[in-house]
């Protein structure tokens, strides 16, 4: 099964046709456009399996399935407390595995912003997350912790470790987190600040089931995004 993950800084209707030739079996999209309320007929067509959720029909995640894939969302809470955290959009594939999609977002939090909302995500439903893929713009890195918070970006990585999931970016590429060689982001698409901030984490089905991972061309990519793809290839039995 090949996986592919890009935040396409808006307007996906006019760059989903940039992704056909990965021919991924599931695309996770951020900063995407709802597909039902535009009027773009490619893009409808294209977008016909898919689940959605945003704040506004222009800007949300969407996560868009070959028609044979069954894409079934699940009811996991999205409420820390009294606060609801965002964005997070879990699904079942095929009945065999649970994907989480995510695009941290800031959510109005002077603390809680980004890596805050997936830490606070993470609280609401450990229990769930066990035997899932994450994947998404976790708009964070390790060199962006701050030392007297307990919800930093390294903080995340070891709640994740310790049920058994781990950063799949970092486990093919051997790299450490903070350290990484290929950048997804690049701010205000300028070559020259480089930055991690999408990843790919499994439970041990998925760890074991990698078979390849590739991010985009710069060259490519930066001419209708800030962020690079990420494309997986997983050799995957039965999960559940």
């Amino acid at each position: 099964m090949k996986i592919l993950t890009w935040n396409c800084n808006g307007a996906l209707r006019n760059k989903f046709d940039n992704l056909l030739d990965f021919n991924a079996d599931i695309n996770i999209i951020q900063e995407c456009e709802n597909p039902e309320e535009t009027k773009h007929k490619g893009y409808i067509k294209w977008a016909e399996n898919h689940l959605w959720i945003g704040d506004t029909k222009n800007k949300g995640i969407g996560i868009f399935a070959k028609k044979h894939i069954e894409l079934k969302r699940l009811n996991w809470s999205d409420i820390y407390i009294d606060h609801r955290v965002k964005h997070f959009l879990p699904c079942s594939v095929n009945g065999d595995f649970d994907l989480l999609a995510v695009w941290t977002h800031n959510n109005k939090s002077p603390t809680f912003g980004y890596i805050g909302q997936l830490w606070k995500y993470i609280q609401i439903n450990k229990s769930q997350l066990n035997k899932s893929l994450i994947i998404g713009d976790l708009n964070s890195n390790k060199i962006w912790d701050k030392w007297d918070r307990w919800w930093n970006h390294s903080d995340v990585v070891k709640e994740l470790n310790e049920i058994g999931i781990e950063s799949l970016n970092h486990k093919y590429w051997k790299e450490e987190q903070g350290v990484e060689t290929r950048p997804t982001f690049y701010l205000h698409r300028k070559l020259e600040k480089p930055y991690h901030i999408d990843y790919v984490f499994g439970s041990i089905d998925f760890q074991s089931g990698l078979s390849k991972m590739e991010v985009g061309n710069v060259s490519q990519w930066l001419t209708i995004s800030d962020h690079l793809p990420i494309i997986c290839e997983f050799k995957l039995e039965h999960t559940s």
